[in-house]
């Protein structure tokens, strides 16, 4: 299926498997590259070494085209790029939207810019400094995300902007790519999706976790960095709900002096990262740090298998998943389904 987004991307598919720190490994993205999808690579979660040799491990597992996703506001943005471009990765996603001059440097060097937005200003913000494409995730979304639905939100940026758009939020099945085409989009991107395969690494009891799920058991809490944050209710998210200021500022520290080791930051980049994640909002110091080391949080789940000590960021669409499909199957399941739902609307006509 040929889509604008295959066009600028060189992807067979018109989907999009989202750089889920942690999650995004070189497996996980080889293999959706290998299925026909546009593989990206989480790179907040890696040292500039980790980055580089998981750039080389995709490259050697697949031939196809994939992309590295980057935090535009962390202090080593700028390194990143240098390896990205060394190492002839040219799709660049972000999950906060870059500014203009990083944009136009990363255009200048024949990189596909690629930004996430969950607002129709952010949307026309980086559509006029050049951006090739963008993703627009919904409320639905796992991770940091907005209060407008993907069917509210996506029409909207459609009808603002002149460049390729991604439905995010809310997707899962060829159905909702569908749905997603005929709002006007080029294509979908999926992140709890592909989490949920046989191909991602998160352990088997976390993902165990997911499918057991239902869609009431994925909330939106603001306890762990002060925004909102989409992921299922665990014993963490219940404690940091309930926790005071003291305490939770303890936990905080804690976990940031963890993720300061294993990340090599300074206490004074983890603060600087955890401020500029605050966008204006009046922050606790223990949501500053939070917001800092949310990644260690993160891992604790994701790598660890400790869901009694980590979050696990997650679209409601876990609470519809039921199967761990590998990538090439879930890419074929989801082109299937659309090809026949197309056939059936057609065929009503």
């Amino acid at each position: 299926m040929e889509t604008a987004l295959t066009r600028l991307v060189g992807a067979r598919h018109p989907i999009v498997q989202t750089g889920m720190g942690w999650v995004a490994g070189p497996r996980l993205v080889s293999a959706a590259a290998n299925a026909g999808a546009l593989g990206v690579l989480a790179s907040a979660t890696m040292t500039l070494d980790q980055l580089r040799e998981a750039i080389r491990e995709v490259k050697s597992r697949t031939s196809a085209p994939f992309g590295v996703n980057l935090r535009a506001d962390a202090a080593d943005a700028g390194d990143r790029v240098r390896i990205m471009l060394d190492e002839g990765v040219r799709v660049a996603s972000f999950a906060l939207a870059p500014s203009r001059e990083l944009i136009g440097a990363l255009k200048e060097a024949g990189v596909v810019v690629i930004p996430s937005v969950g607002a129709r200003r952010h949307a026309e913000k980086v559509a006029a400094w050049g951006a090739d494409a963008v993703i627009v995730q919904g409320g639905e979304g796992g991770g940091h995300t907005g209060e407008v639905a993907t069917t509210v939100l996506l029409p909207q940026v459609v009808d603002a902007v002149d460049i390729p758009v991604v439905a995010a939020g809310g997707f899962f099945d060829g159905r909702g790519l569908v749905a997603a085409l005929a709002y006007g989009a080029a294509g979908v991107a999926m992140g709890t999706r592909f989490l949920l395969t046989a191909d991602s690494t998160v352990p088997d009891a976390v993902k165990a976790r997911y499918l057991a799920a239902t869609v009431r058991d994925v909330t939106v809490t603001r306890a762990v960095d002060g925004l909102p944050h989409r992921m299922l209710r665990t014993e963490l998210v219940a404690a940091l709900e309930d926790s005071g200021r003291a305490r939770a500022l303890l936990q905080a520290v804690r976990r940031a002096a963890g993720f300061r080791k294993l990340s090599g930051l300074t206490w004074r980049q983890m603060v600087r990262d955890g401020l500029a994640l605050r966008h204006g909002k009046d922050l606790s110091w223990s949501q500053v740090l939070l917001a800092a080391n949310t990644p260690m949080l993160l891992k604790a789940s994701m790598v660890d298998g400790r869901t009694d000590l980590g979050v696990m960021a997650s679209g409601q669409v876990a609470g519809v998943i039921d199967d761990l499909p590998s990538c090439a199957e879930l890419v074929e399941r989801i082109m299937k389904e659309a090809e026949e739902t197309l056939m059936r609307l057609t065929a009503s006509r």
